[in-house]
């Protein structure tokens, strides 16, 4: 299925690594010119070179430094993805701060900042842009945390982008650009071994057992990749998705017991 990128131009936020790059790769592969956004400088260039070197680059690859929680340094880097690429047809938020440490009143009022009032900030910045070419997709990525109970903070800043999701997806569809949020589970990224030792350590077990326990917990029997989340991803970015507005979609493998309808 031809997917119908080869002329779009694409913002990737948290772009330096896990599914934002994974992302980013998938989107390029596809033809779409890709500007990767993360916060620091050594990562976005690193990442850059490595999408180069697999020789995925089928489009444009640039990379812009960016806070998403600090509202200039967002405005900023819309007017850099004006100049490098001549604006933006989809906007795929990934930058969030990692959920982990004590649980605290600060905490969630930086998840809220970065991961929520982030997106959308970003959202804002660029969604002008896609209406007046008549044509956009913003893909959220959230988490399943909006759907469990376990972590306050997860569950809240995941539901309130969620329903953020929505209420862009309402605001924007007369515009033609729609708005999605996809719910990753636990994903295997560059950074999954190193996560699943800290949870080793925390329950006094091995990596092993605790990859083993979240895997059970898969209707597919493991954790799913990265790549398999971006290529969901790169579909919803897509002309192909036009059927598909304001809705939440498990990107997980499956959660067993669970029915949404």
């Amino acid at each position: 299925m031809d997917l119908q990128l080869a002329d779009k131009r694409a913002v990737v936020t948290g772009a330096s690594r896990g599914i934002g790059l994974a992302v980013a790769r998938s989107l390029i592969a596809e033809g779409a010119a890709v500007a990767l956004v993360a916060r620091d400088q050594a990562r976005l260039d690193a990442a850059a070179r490595q999408v180069r070197a697999g020789g995925q680059s089928g489009g444009t690859v640039t990379t812009v430094v960016c806070d998403t929680g600090d509202d200039d340094s967002v405005a900023a880097m819309a007017d850099r993805v004006r100049v490098e690429l001549g604006g933006a047809d989809i906007l795929v938020n990934c930058a969030a701060q990692a959920n982990t440490g004590p649980m605290s009143d600060d905490m969630l009022d930086e998840q809220i900042n970065v991961k929520v009032k982030g997106y959308l900030r970003c959202a804002r910045a660029l969604a002008p842009g896609m209406a007046a070419g008549g044509w956009g997709r913003i893909v959220n990525v959230s988490g399943l945390a909006a759907r469990q109970t376990g972590s306050v903070v997860g569950s809240v800043r995941n539901v309130a982008v969620a329903a953020m999701t929505k209420n862009l997806a309402d605001e924007y569809g007369a515009a033609g650009i729609n708005v999605t949020v996809v719910h990753p589970g636990m994903t295997v990224t560059e950074r999954t071994p190193d996560t699943l030792e800290a949870m080793a350590a925390a329950r006094g077990t091995t990596p092993d057992l605790i990859r083993a326990k979240l895997a059970s917990a898969v209707c597919l029997g493991r954790l799913v990749t990265a790549e398999e989340v971006a290529d969901v991803v790169t579909f919803l970015c897509s002309p192909r998705s036009v059927a598909i507005t304001g809705d939440a979609i498990a990107v997980g493998g499956g959660a067993r017991g669970s029915i949404y309808y």
